[in-house]
């Protein structure tokens, strides 16, 4: 079947306004909070307030005898009180330990904020006044908080299997003779923190009871999937679950995990009743879950000429109380731990270890952008130490398409670093003086970040595309819409296919009962995985279409095209419209229609001892550059230009492209400079935007975006994933320009005033 090639594309590539944004600027879109039902339960989560303790005694009369108060339920009230054990899809078989997370704490608590009970009542307000009134009596234990200490035999174990849940080790030739081989050799250790999502939509959910006894629950997730998880844990065939996810505000992995879904199918299943469960923002923030912070020991070495002889480096990640991904987001920091630089010796160890911190699971750059601010420190550390210019250094020890990286990743499409990094580093312009007490910096970083799932998962999309009796099309397909536009690239890519404008095609998404399952919107994959099911639905549609066509019209299916909402005989000759081809259709039996499943390339599972093998289908490549100025007298940095430039393959939407470019290094910033979920043995101190420092609008330079096409990535028409790797490079980059400011490397994240200040204070003669 001919596909259309770059030359002959109508709508690929255009700024066509996306299907969703007349909506959401006219505040018409419909978000899980802004949905209601006659007789709705308002619920809360009772929430420990100890980090480490035994439950000694949960008293909820007080709370019960509350008028108004509907139900509570404790973990002896859910039939099934552990999630994560043997669904199919979630990293349960990842390490030593399989994932179990518990509903409702029963015998103990493991972090602080871990729920215990549930209530629903009449309004929220006498839920929040019952909240109040459980008496929790509690044993404190002996708390870990330090995944360093956590791994001592002797320290507190929050598993029987022990709090190391995960080992992965990479090895590649022999890093001691590596070693003796440079002529210079580099170490730090690097530290990142927790992170929140602080996404603009909190975690919420509205669920009922329908009349097929089929409870549907209306919430905010990256995941429809997950109605398997609520009826496990309900004990109900999954067909008596269903989850509908409308557009969400926001995700960034911290809605594809479990969130409200479970609590809001419990308390339907309970009460019969619609309820209605919202985090408050506190609440958001000190639930789980956040991004892993990173200790990792980096060493390289590296010979006068700019050569890398060998790479040494430690990870150890904080899990927090439960595995959840942790397991996974550490596989993928080991594939990513050397960046995209070949080097001949490789040993990387890592371990993901539990505390009684927060529970951490996915985020965006899931995996990447931890061991980033690692390796691209260490390439301007090392490029310094051997007096070369930091960006020639880099394309010095570039991967190169054909090659593979220290892993054993094939790099199987087009690199384009240097020309990234160079049009990223010329996009700053000619550099001026510094204003009276503040120093400017320039600095660099090239990063890789995967996209799709792990080869051995054997990921798999589906789409239905349908021609109606009216002429015009409708997609379904239960892709989740977290606000980047997945949606309306699927509409896009169908307009293309069909040569019909946006406006003649409807798409209905994320409803587990009535569209095909796609899979989580996560990993970058969704334009990967579910473009690409459309796109074959599409295709194959139109093939048939055309077939039909020709026997109406009496000219071969090759002589034939679209356009218009037609079928036209390529010398304008003969037409049929697509009303008329869907009667016809209709009238001779041929399908209308095609469900398409895309499955992505299998491959064998990796050397676990080596760490050698493909786990990924493919990566996107990009870099940034960018401009600081550092306040002498404070520490305070302010990023005055930020260029960013990547390779995706293929523009669907170039505004989408450039938005999503914009929006990661923008939440790069924040990583860098400001968020930080500081905890206090278990307890968190930054419970709140007000000491939760995200960047504003004032923080955000404007913001250059170079989008490169080789044309040669994995996805529809060549095209590859740009969500995640849009923030990887940021903060590497912004450490770098730092650097160059103040001469002091700074190796942990964020680079609050306080840290830059000390720094250029002990380094001062």
């Amino acid at each position: 079947m001919k596909d259309l090639t770059a030359s002959e594309f109508a709508m690929v590539g255009t700024r066509a306004p996306r299907r969703d944004a007349r909506d959401k600027i006219h505040g018409i879109t419909r978000y899980a909070d802004d949905f209601s039902l006659g007789g709705m339960l308002y619920a809360k989560v009772v929430r420990s307030t100890r980090a480490s303790a035994r439950l000694v005694r949960v008293d909820t009369s007080k709370a019960a005898a509350l008028p108004g108060v509907r139900c509570i339920m404790t973990a002896a009230d859910v039939p099934h009180n552990v999630l994560f054990t043997d669904v199919p899809g979630q990293t349960t078989v990842v390490g030593a330990l399989r994932a179990r997370t518990q509903v409702l704490a029963a015998d103990r608590v493991r972090y602080f904020g871990e729920p215990i009970a549930l209530i629903a009542a009449d309004t929220e307000e006498i839920a929040e006044q019952a909240r109040g009134l459980v008496e929790i009596e509690y044993e404190d234990l002996p708390g870990v908080f330090d995944p360093v200490e956590a791994m001592h035999p002797e320290a507190p174990q929050l598993e029987e299997t022990g709090n190391v849940i995960s080992r992965w080790r990479v090895r590649q030739g022999d890093v001691d003779a590596g070693f003796a081989a440079a002529d210079v050799i580099v170490e730090h250790t690097y530290q990142t923190p927790f992170i929140d999502h602080a996404f603009i939509e909190p975690e919420i959910g509205v669920g009922w009871l329908d009349e097929d006894g089929v409870i549907t629950i209306r919430v905010a997730t990256q995941v429809i999937e997950h109605f398997r998880d609520v009826a496990n844990v309900l004990g109900l065939p999954h067909s008596k679950v269903r989850l509908i996810a409308p557009f969400i505000g926001g995700g960034f992995g911290g809605k594809e995990d479990v969130t409200v879904e479970v609590y809001i199918g419990l308390l339907v299943w309970k009460t019969g009743r619609p309820v209605r469960l919202l985090y408050t923002r506190e609440e958001s923030i000190i639930t789980p879950t956040k991004r892993h912070p990173f200790r990792m020991r980096y060493k390289h070495g590296v010979r006068k000429d700019g050569t890398i002889t060998a790479i040494e480096a430690e990870f150890i990640s904080d899990a927090g109380a439960y595995a959840y991904l942790s397991p996974l987001v550490l596989l993928y920091a080991m594939v990513h731990s050397s960046g995209p630089y070949r080097c001949a010796n490789v040993k990387v160890d890592g371990t993901a270890v539990l505390t009684n911190n927060t529970p951490t699971s996915a985020f965006r750059g899931f995996g990447s952008a931890q061991p980033a601010f690692g390796y691209e420190s260490q390439m301007d550390a090392c490029a310094r130490a051997i007096s070369m210019d930091p960006l020639a250094f880099r394309e010095r020890n570039y991967v190169c398409k054909g090659e593979s990286l220290p892993c054993g990743q094939p790099v199987d499409h087009a690199v384009l670093l240097t020309e990234t990094a160079r049009r990223a580093w010329e996009a700053l312009g000619p550099s001026c003086a510094a204003p009276p007490g503040k120093r400017l910096g320039r600095g660099i970083a090239s990063t890789l970040t995967s996209f799709g799932r792990i080869v051995w998962l054997h990921d798999w999309s589906a789409a239905w595309v349908e021609l109606q009796m009216d002429g015009t099309i409708m997609v379904r397909i239960g892709v989740p819409d977290l606000g980047g536009g997945q949606a309306s690239s699927l509409v896009q890519i169908t307009a293309e296919i069909f040569r019909i404008p946006m406006s003649s095609i409807t798409i209905h998404i994320g409803d587990s009962s009535l569209t095909p399952l796609a899979g989580t919107t996560t990993a970058t994959r969704q334009l990967y995985m579910s473009g690409s099911a459309v796109h074959k639905a599409g295709m194959e549609l139109r093939a048939g279409l055309l077939e039909q066509a020709s026997s109406v019209l009496g000219v071969p299916a090759a002589a034939l095209t679209m356009d218009g909402g037609a079928v036209v005989q390529v010398d304008g000759a003969k037409r049929i419209s697509f009303q008329e081809l869907a009667a016809s259709c209709s009238r001779s039996g041929r399908e209308r229609y095609r469900h398409s499943v895309f499955h992505a390339p299998a491959g064998k599972v990796m050397d676990f001892e080596t760490g050698q093998g493909r786990v990924f289908p493919d990566l996107t490549f990009g870099s940034q550059a960018v401009e600081v100025e550092v306040d002498e007298a404070t520490g305070a940095v302010r990023v005055t230009k930020l260029a960013t430039c990547y390779d995706v393959g293929r523009v669907i939407n170039r505004n989408s492209v450039e938005g999503q470019m914009e929006g990661g290094a923008a939440m790069g910033l924040g990583y860098a400079l400001t968020e930080e979920d500081i905890l206090e043995q278990g307890v968190p101190r930054t419970p709140n935007l007000m000491t939760y420092l995200i960047p504003t609008a004032l923080d955000v330079p404007d913001i250059t975006t170079i989008v490169l096409e080789s044309g040669e990535g994995s996805g529809p028409w060549g095209a590859r994933g740009i969500g995640e790797p849009a923030m990887v490079p940021t903060a590497p980059a912004i450490a770098n320009a730092v650097y160059d400011a103040v001469g002091v490397r700074l190796t942990q994240l964020p680079l609050t005033p306080e840290r830059v200040w000390r720094a250029m204070r002990d380094a001062a003669p």
